[in-house]
Parts: structure tokens; sequence; C-alpha cells
């Protein structure tokens, strides 16, 4: 839109104007475009009510606009009647829910993150391997929810550094350790470091198991704050865990954030005293709210500047079901 434009260093420090800096990467992320593209498809194809387990993404306007197009979200499938078709969130599932639909004949579709997928395989794996399993996480999260459920009783959550003092597993125990997707590498960075000191033969993923998304959107974040912004605006629910943390990149680096669904929950007296503001958008949040803010915060008088920090090209295939080739 006209309010957004890319500007040189020499134009964005010669500007007097209040600065409004939105930082690329933001937004959508690799795993929840394709969660919502087969939610979309499978409406073009088969129509509503189409029942989704659980919100598809962690974003208010994103599961009130399917709801408004026949999507039915429920928390469990026994809401879903026999032999309908039910689709997985980008969260992931546990075995048994998958087990559950397949004994109740339900077409199921499972949009689950393919990253999220490899935390789970490195879970099996490792269990396979007489290792138990400890999860970095926030307890109840749906991802969390999903990735426990491929271990029962041989896998244990941990949410903090006194989680880790208080593990009764012997100094030379054979434990293997993953990680929620959508944590961010500071928080983690001090449990990883307690668990390596206890656990000297501890077994870590070959590749963090953090989100590229998560952490690119995190670091952005950090690029903005060494622009000088005095608040830093995330498009992103309450119910989205990456959105949260980036908030408290910033919070914890000195800067206060605020979390908001759209411009309706933009207070502008807060901003006014402000010379520099920043925006950013979690991976469950959809682009025209960005804009939509955007627009907001150009009539109130503050000059939009993008600032790009790096160019993401992942993509993710659909599943088998969509692309018309599944395979039996």
């Amino acid at each position: 839109m006209n309010s957004l434009r890319q500007l040189t260093g020499v134009e964005m420090a010669a500007s007097s104007s209040k600065r409004l800096l939105i930082v690329n990467p933001r937004g959508f992320c690799a795993g929840v475009e394709r969660a919502i593209e087969v939610v979309d498809r499978l409406l073009e194809t088969n129509g509503s009510p189409l029942f989704v387990r659980k919100e598809i993404v962690h974003n208010k306007a994103v599961v009130e606009d399917f709801r408004s197009r026949g999507v039915i979200f429920v928390d469990e499938l026994d809401e879903v009647p026999d032999g309908g078709m039910v689709v997985f969130s980008a969260h992931g599932i546990a075995p048994a829910v998958r087990q559950d639909a397949t004994n109740r004949h339900l077409r199921a579709i499972d949009a689950t993150c393919p990253l999220v997928t490899k935390v789970h395989n490195e879970v099996v794996r490792n269990v396979e391997e007489n290792r138990h399993m400890l999860l970095i996480g926030h307890a109840g999260h749906d991802e969390v929810l999903g990735t426990m459920g491929e271990a029962p009783g041989r896998i244990t959550l941990i949410t903090s550094v006194e989680d880790v003092a208080g593990l009764d597993f012997p100094s030379d125990a054979e434990l293997a350790l993953t990680t929620q997707t959508t944590l961010s590498v500071d928080e983690t960075r001090e449990i990883v470091t307690a668990l390596r000191e206890r656990y000297p033969k501890l077994v870590e993923p070959r590749k963090s198991d953090i989100c590229y998304a998560t952490q690119n959107r995190q670091d952005a974040v950090k690029v903005l704050l060494a622009e000088g912004i005095g608040h830093l605006l995330v498009v992103g629910s309450q119910s989205s865990s990456n959105s949260r943390r980036l908030c408290e990149v910033a919070e914890n680096l000195g800067v206060s954030a605020t979390l908001i669904d759209g411009p309706e929950d933009i207070v502008p007296d807060n901003l006014t005293s402000l010379a520099t503001i920043g925006l950013t958008a979690g991976a469950s949040a959809p682009e025209h709210l960005v804009q939509a803010v955007v627009e907001y915060l150009s009539k109130e008088g503050w000059l939009a500047e993008e600032l790009v920090t790096l160019q993401e090209d992942v993509r993710f295939s659909l599943p088998p079901e969509i692309l018309g080739n599944k395979q039996d």
C-alpha cells in the first residue's frame, strides 16, 4: 500500500517525521501457509461443514474467517460425525488421536508443520534407542501435548531451570533433548546449559528444533531495537506462543512491547511521545492485519518504512491427499 515504502539509510536518517519501522521477515511462516492452504483447498473441493481439530493456527482472525466459511473447530474427535472429514492442526497430534480417527473411519488430513513432525520423529527414534526424552516447552500448548503423546511415560517436560534441578535421573543417564519449535533461543539457553552440565551424555538434535521462522523473527526484532525504537507492536493473538516470544525479546532488552490482534487494540495516546516505533507480526498473523495497522498509524502521522533483515524462501509441499496423489 502507498503508506509503506522502503527507504535508504540516508533517507531514514534524514526523516524528521514520527517513524514506524516495519521489519521483514514477519508474519506467516511456511508451516502456517501450508496449513491454511490445506483448509482453503478442502473448502473449495468439499465445501462445508469441514471439521478442524483445535485451531488450525493460533490466530484469532484466521480462525474467525474460517469459521465464517463453514469450518467447525473441535477440541476432540468425538465431536466429529463418524465417517466425517477432519483436519489436524499445524501443531501436531499424539498417535492416540490418529488411531482414534482410524478407528472411527474419519477422513483425516494432517496439516502438521513438517518441522513439528521432525521433533516427533526425534522422540520416536530416541525412545527406540532406549533414551528417556526431555522436552523443553510450555505446559498445555497444543504442540507440547502432541509431542508428549509420542512417548507416554518416556518423556519429561522441562519448563524452567528449576525443573532441571528437580530431575531425579542419575548423571550418567541415557537422556535425549528436544524443544518446542516456537520457543526462543534466548529463553531455552539457560535450561540447555543446566541440562548439559548435569547430564554430560545428553543427546541433542543435530539441528536446533526451534523453527527457522521463529528465530528469524526474533533476530529481526533485535535489529529493530538497534534502530532505537521506543516501543514494539507485535501483530498476533494471545494464543500464539511465537508472537508472545517476540514481545519478550524486546522486553528482555529493555524496550516495551504490545501484542495486538489489529489496529483496534492500539492506544494512540501511549505512542505520542515516541519518535520511533517498531512493528512486526508473529508466524501465524496474516499480512492484511499488518497492513491495517500500518494504514491506521499512517493516519495518525507515522511515516512507515520497511526494514528488511533477510529474505525467506522456505516452502513446504502439501499433504498427498490435497495434491490428489494419496498413497495407500
